[in-house]
């Protein structure tokens, strides 16, 4: 394969994933959005989220900033496809009965991996020296919607990209964890930014409040930034004390 059609393959595989991704983002959470306008009513959810043009305004900037991720994620996307047809990277198709238990740990280790680097990588940018430069956007809105989901300023929307190119090449994924990887973060994203608790209070939604990240768990950060930085898991704001005590006294029903 000569350069010229590694360039070309590059810049098709880039409009290509451009436009999958910002397809992506309008149906889950434009879905998401309207779902939870259906369910919850006008009055009630616009004395939630703010009145209509409230709402109109800060998801017009929320999609701006998302139309801007969806470029530099598409470019880390091309990137990969050009590696993978190089055989650059340890992604593999091929598929045994005896490598299931590897995909299910190879699917577990790369989140709870991507957790460690949005945690540190997250709580960086919080910096004020950075905030402005890298982070500010995501925080227009006190009380995110399912749109601020995908919603980064380009510096930290090339961050984030930069984790699962550079994990194909370090761990070997089968493409169907790659895929299982990129549903998960696409609907994880959409559930933290409900902007309040969508599941019912039970025991079970204690015990999963106290392991797993959730809307509830990253309002508190939306409204406090020096609390509550994790992606999915909670063990890292618990071991370097950024966990909110009042989230946990809530929690816990105390």
């Amino acid at each position: 394969m000569n350069s010229l059609n590694l360039q070309l393959n590059f810049w098709v595989y880039w409009f290509i994933f451009c436009g999958i991704i910002l397809g992506r983002y309008f149906i889950v959470a434009g879905g998401t959005h309207w779902l939870l306008h259906v369910l919850l009513g006008n009055q009630l959810f616009e004395s939630w989220f703010g009145n209509k043009q409230q709402i109109r305004k800060a998801i017009s900037e929320d999609i701006k900033l998302s139309t801007l991720s969806a470029i530099f994620f598409a470019l880390s996307a091309a990137c990969f496809m050009g590696c993978y047809q190089l055989k650059l990277t340890q992604v593999y198709t091929h598929l045994k009965v005896q490598d299931l238990a590897y995909l299910v740990a190879s699917y577990v280790g790369v989140l709870v991996l991507q957790d460690t680097y949005f945690y540190f990588m997250h709580r960086l940018f919080h910096l004020p020296s950075l905030f402005k430069r890298f982070h500010q956007g995501h925080h227009q809105s006190r009380i995110p919607t399912p749109w601020t989901s995908f919603a980064f300023d380009p510096l930290e929307a090339a961050f984030q990209a930069l984790f699962l190119f550079a994990i194909t090449f370090i761990v070997p994924l089968h493409y169907g964890v790659l895929l299982a990887l990129l549903t998960t973060m696409t609907v994880w994203a959409v559930g933290n930014h409900l902007g309040f608790q969508i599941i019912p209070d039970s025991r079970l939604s204690r015990w999963w409040g106290g392991w797993c990240i959730g809307s509830t768990h990253h309002l508190v950060h939306h409204n406090r930034y020096t609390r509550h930085y994790g992606l999915y898991f909670t063990f890292w704001d618990k071991l370097l004390g950024t966990q909110d005590d009042h989230y946990e006294a809530q929690r816990l029903g105390s």
